[in-house]
Formats: structure tokens, C-alpha cells, sequence
């Protein structure tokens, strides 16, 4: 069984990549330059996954996208579009949207099903206020992640700074409302005070700061601190999350760094806390990729380099676990 807690297959579509394609007829005709593509609907049904958290991701606008968002107006048509994007999906088969643990649970009792996406929003500037987070619950988001970079609610990945008073209400509002919350991302200060708001959290992709340095990892701290909310943290497959000081243009990551993040996580809270979180195709392709994982249909393979007692609750039974609890 596999769960990825991390694929922004919707944010892909709109770059214009079409994910019903095979992956070879998707690479011949990429509209993305410079990141050979990994994901597509074949491709996962390959992998064999069952569910995956499948991100509404607005990109705010920045000097290398200058296209993105500058403020929640913007932030929310493109969520609004990758939303309309996985109910295209579904209507086409392609994936079926789950909202409780109970569906989760009966996907997972399903064979030959097509892959099951809950959704999670990844930075929460598509939030208008926290009257309007009951739409997006509505709409079937189960997770919320603050932060991407920073937000108006919150200090995230290399920009520091705590929850703001938006922030804090939206995070009491989340948990009030039952929707869990992503740690990914989060700056310190910000991990800090939502920890001390919401109950339930987890860290869809982040890997080890004891190994990678800087805010987009977690501390040893932050990732008991999730352990104790009895939450699960996801594995990132980018080299540069993978290895100390990984540049673009070096060798691709080993799976063995990928390991040794698993490996320290597993000292700290316990292996069946840990999990994957892919990332594959959110912002980097093939060439930054850990050696051996050239397209999706790699990843069960990758934990090869795991102990063998281990593998199946990392490919998938502890994300299926904390889903079937929580959601």
C-alpha cells in the first residue's frame, strides 16, 4: 500500500501539463522548461497509490514567478481552479475525492480503485477570513498549511516571523472546525504558536534540520512536538532537502541521505510516525530527484533502503492509520 502525504497534481495541470498523458508523451510535449516530469495518472497507477493529500498550492508572485498571486483575490482563483480541476479529475475517473476517514478507509478496502486524493491547501492566503474557512471545508479541504513562504497569516520558509492575529484566529478556527494543520513550512515562530493552538497536526513533506539546515526542516523539537499530537511527518524527495549543501547541478541525492532522515526521525518518535511526502513535480523534476527515482513508479522501491520491518508502514500504513483516525 502506498500514500504519498504531498503531490500537487492540480498546481501541474495548471502549468499546463496534462496528467493523463503517459509520461513519455508528457515529456515530449512539457510546457515546463527545465524540470523533466516524474507524475502522471499512469505513473501513479504503476506506483500502485492508493491515497495521496493532493494540494490546492496558490504561487505568490515573486521575482522567479512573476505571474503568481499578490494578494487573497488572486491567491483564491487559482485555488478555485485547481479545485475545479480535481472535480474535472473525477469526473473523469481519473481519481476519486475523500473527505472523512470512513471514505478513506473503504477506498483503501477497494481493488483496482483509481488513487484517492484528500485535499490539503498548502499556504492559506486563498483564505479570505475566518468566516470563510466553512467554504473551503465544504469544498472537502481537510488540511490547511498556513504558510508556504510568508502569508498573511503566517512566517514560513525563509521568512521568519510568528502567526499573525489573522493567523492565530485562523488556526483556532481550523481546529474548531476540524481541520487539521500542515506544519510544513512554518517559520519557528509560527510552528510555535500554532502548536500551542491546534491539536492536530502533521508535517506533510519536511525532512530533518539535524541533517539539512534551515526553517523549511524541522527541529528535533518541532518533529516530538507533532509526535505528541500524534501526528506523522512526511519525507521530501528533493536532493536538496536530502543532502547538506546539495546544489542544482550535483550528483542527484542517494537514497541513502533519504534514509537518514527517515533514520532520525525514527530515533526521535518512532518509525510508525514516520511517512512519505513525495513532492514530486512540485517545483523540481527528475534532475533533483534521489538517484534511483527517475519517474513515480520508482518510489516503492525506493524504501528498499529502509529495514524491511519498517517499509510498509512508511510506504503507507502509518499515513493510512493517522487518515482514517483524524480525518
Amino acid at each position: 500500500m502506498l500514500i504519498d502525504g504531498h503531490l500537487d497534481l492540480a498546481f501541474n495541470a495548471a502549468l499546463g501539463r496534462d496528467l493523463t498523458l503517459s509520461l513519455a508523451d508528457l515529456r515530449r510535449a512539457d510546457p515546463v522548461a527545465g524540470e523533466t516530469a516524474t507524475v502522471t495518472f499512469s505513473e501513479l497507477g504503476a506506483a500502485g497509490l492508493r491515497v495521496c493529500f493532493g494540494t490546492l498550492f496558490a504561487l505568490p508572485k515573486t521575482a522567479e514567478s512573476p505571474d503568481g498571486y499578490e494578494g487573497h483575490a488572486g491567491a483564491r482563483r487559482q485555488a478555485l481552479g485547481q479545485l475545479e480541476q480535481y472535480r474535472r479529475w473525477e469526473d473523469g475517473g481519473q481519481l476519486r475525492l475523500l473527505r472523512t476517514g470512513a471514505e478513506v478507509a473503504a477506498h483503501l478496502a477497494l481493488e483496482g480503485a483509481p488513487p484517492g486524493v484528500v485535499l490539503l491547501m498548502e499556504g492559506a492566503d486563498p483564505v479570505r477570513d475566518v468566516d470563510d474557512l466553512a467554504f473551503w471545508a465544504a469544498a472537502g479541504v481537510r488540511v490547511i498549511g498556513p504558510a508556504w513562504g510568508r502569508t498573511r497569516y503566517a512566517g514560513g520558509t525563509e521568512a521568519p516571523g510568528p502567526l499573525t492575529a489573522a493567523g492565530r484566529e485562523l488556526v483556532g478556527a481550523m481546529a474548531s472546525l476540524g481541520i487539521a494543520l500542515d506544519a510544513s513550512h512554518l517559520d519557528d515562530a509560527s510552528f510555535w504558536d500554532a502548536a500551542e493552538l491546534h491539536p492536530r497536526m502533521i508535517a506533510t513533506h519536511a525532512n530533518s534540520r539535524s541533517i539539512v539546515a534551515g526553517n523549511r526542516h524541522l527541529t528535533d523539537d518541532m518533529a516530538r512536538a507533532i509526535a505528541e499530537k500524534d501526528g506523522v511527518t512526511g519525507l521530501v524527495y528533493h536532493s536538496r532537502f536530502i543532502g547538506a549543501g546539495w546544489q542544482d547541478g550535483d550528483e542527484r541525492a542517494p537514497l541513502s541521505g533519504l534514509a537518514a532522515h527517515a533514520a532520525h526521525y525514527a530515533g526521535l518518535i518512532g518509525w510508525n510516525r514516520v511517512a512519505l511526502g513525495t513532492d514530486l513535480d512540485g517545483g523540481f523534476g527528475q534532475e533533483k530527484c534521489p538517484a534511483g527515482v527517475d519517474s513515480y513508479r520508482d518510489v516503492p522501491g525506493s524504501a528498499d533502503v529502509l529495514p524491511p520491518e519498517v517499509r510498509a508502514g512508511v510506504l503507507g500504513e502509518n499515513w493510512a492509520r493517522w487518515m482514517t483516525q483524524y480525518l
